[in-house]
């Protein structure tokens, strides 16, 4: 169906106001900023976007301003800038995982060193023990007394 030039005027105005719009981030809830919420928002019939269409040229301009938008760091499409949010987050948290696991790994040889460490010096002085007890002139400190103090009366 052939439609008048007053009537294709009229058209692209409500695309470019509705091009506005969803660029300003006016998006309806769970909406997407896309060609499709693009037509969808104008009335007008989302094949018309495409091809040698009448309003090839509006998604043309549509698409590289998204993507203006998208270069400078602002993403209208409230989605979009969550999944970008979580992406990063994500990463975030993988990398501080990583480095959970290395200090992980770290302290984990530390301990097992350590504990090896521990058990050579406790079979040191078992050791030494032994040898002492064997030798007769080491002799044994008698134990100390505890003396009770009190007060008299």
């Amino acid at each position: 169906m052939r439609i008048s030039a007053a009537q294709r005027t009229e058209n692209e105005n409500r695309v470019r106001a509705a091009m506005d719009r969803l660029l300003r981030g006016e998006l309806p809830p769970g909406g997407k900023c896309d060609v499709k919420r693009l037509a969808r928002e104008a009335g007008v019939d989302r094949t018309a976007f495409y091809g040698t269409r009448p309003y090839a040229h509006l998604r043309v301009e549509f698409e590289r301003r998204l993507q203006l938008l998208q270069q400078a760091g602002e993403i209208p499409d409230r989605r979009e800038a969550q999944i970008d949010r979580l992406k990063m987050e994500n990463a975030k948290l993988r990398e501080r995982l990583a480095q959970s696991e290395q200090i992980i790994d770290e302290l984990t040889g530390f301990r097992t060193q350590a504990l090896a460490r521990l058990a050579a010096q406790h079979e040191e002085i078992v050791r030494l023990r032994e040898a002492a007890a064997g030798t007769s002139r080491v002799s044994r400190l008698p134990t100390p007394r505890t003396t009770v103090t009190g007060s008299c009366s």
